[in-house]
């Protein structure tokens, strides 16, 4: 089993920044790939970024390019996502995920599915 508890949630104002951690614990060895999903109410869960183990492989949702970072220090057991520039309709609860398998692709959803998620960290940007 794999435990994960997400942080660094709150309110922003739009423009600004917030980075999201997630400490993994117990049988961490059977993670490989990691991720960041966010579901706002009345809508579905997406992928906003995910990381494979040693990070060389990364994958961003086009929405998110070039103002969010997904990282991991496998050594700390801890992933991060650096959000800059966020906008109002980002509001979301954010969800870090540990899965083993495939780590990026239109499948993804359901491979982070088959692994063990946190409870969600509630990001909220006001305009």
């Amino acid at each position: 089993q794999v435990q994960l508890v997400e942080s660094g949630g709150g309110s922003v104002q739009a423009g600004g920044s917030l980075r999201l951690s997630c400490a993994a614990s117990g049988s961490t060895y059977s993670i490989y790939c990691m991720g960041w999903f966010r579901q706002a109410p009345g809508k579905e869960r997406e992928a906003v970024a995910t990381i494979s183990d040693a990070g060389g492989a990364t994958y961003y949702a086009d929405s998110v390019k070039g103002r969010f970072t997904i990282s991991r220090d496998n050594a700390e057991n801890t992933l991060y996502l650096q959000m800059n520039s966020l906008k109002p309709e980002e509001t979301s609860m954010y969800y870090c995920a540990a899965w083993g398998g495939v780590c990026s692709g239109s499948l993804i959803l359901g491979w982070a599915n088959s692994g063990y998620w946190g409870q969600g960290t509630q990001v909220t940007i006001s305009s």
